[in-house]
């Protein structure tokens, strides 16, 4: 919101957890809803609109009769393989709220990166005439990545959870020393093991498109999911070689 503010003239904010891109094992019904917090967040940063929408408002003929977007292999890779059809959830969502909204820039956190590049992809595979800005990850003081789901974590789990970022920080130490990519991936989720995490993935990509780096590929990023308890936790480092 502080970035829109900066950038825009007029800054609009939608809070809507989207039933869409919970799988029906996930924690919709669990998943973090503070309207009172959130409203007070949005009136401190002066915003100019916000929307916060019903079900019936943004699926007014129902979820299951919903056209929906989707942006194929982009889509299925890293989190989308772990949680199928949860981005096709977000793309068909955002589609909606930038049709009903119709803003000339997109802000978004840099925090789930999958997702930023799969809403750049889906804005100009389908032109639309919309700016997307990504805005670097907040954190807390100890590296961890800011997230709704860290009112998961218990007292004991929140010491532990800035590991995940720690874990991603040697990764690219230890690539910029040459060790082989197979070789400091697999030793980041031992580390994230040993310090009771239950790895998803940590995997290195070429941040422009989240293909499999070459030899020639020097910018690059390391993307990490993994359980802590029952919170799933992901976070992302980009860096150079």
């Amino acid at each position: 919101m502080d970035e829109a503010r900066k950038l825009a003239d007029v800054v609009a904010v939608s809070i809507y957890v989207n039933p869409l891109q919970f799988g029906p094992k996930e924690d919709f019904a669990a998943y973090p809803r503070t309207p009172a917090e959130d409203r007070a967040l949005a009136a401190d940063a002066k915003v100019d609109l916000l929307f916060v929408p019903s079900d019936s408002e943004m699926y007014p003929r129902g979820r299951e009769w919903q056209t929906q977007v989707e942006v194929p292999r982009l889509g299925d890779i890293l989190c989308g393989a772990f949680r199928p059809g949860h981005f096709r959830g977000v793309t068909t969502v955002v589609a909606r709220l930038f049709n009903l909204v119709a803003p000339d820039m997109g802000v978004f956190g840099n925090k789930d990166f999958q997702q930023l590049l799969l809403i750049r992809r889906m804005v100009a595979d389908l032109a639309m005439p919309i700016e997307i800005v990504g805005v670097e990850t907040v954190r807390e003081r100890d590296g961890l990545a800011v997230s709704s789901r860290n009112r998961y974590l218990s007292d004991a789990e929140r010491k532990a959870a800035p590991m995940l970022h720690e874990a991603l920080r040697r990764l690219s130490h230890a690539l910029r020393q040459g060790t082989p990519i197979a070789q400091a991936e697999a030793a980041a989720g031992t580390e994230l093991e040993r310090a009771g995490f239950r790895p998803d993935y940590v995997s290195v990509r070429r941040p422009n498109d989240l293909g499999e780096p070459e030899s020639a590929d020097k910018s690059l990023i390391v993307l990490a999911a993994a359980w802590l308890g029952r919170t799933r936790l992901i976070d992302n480092l980009e860096f150079e070689i």
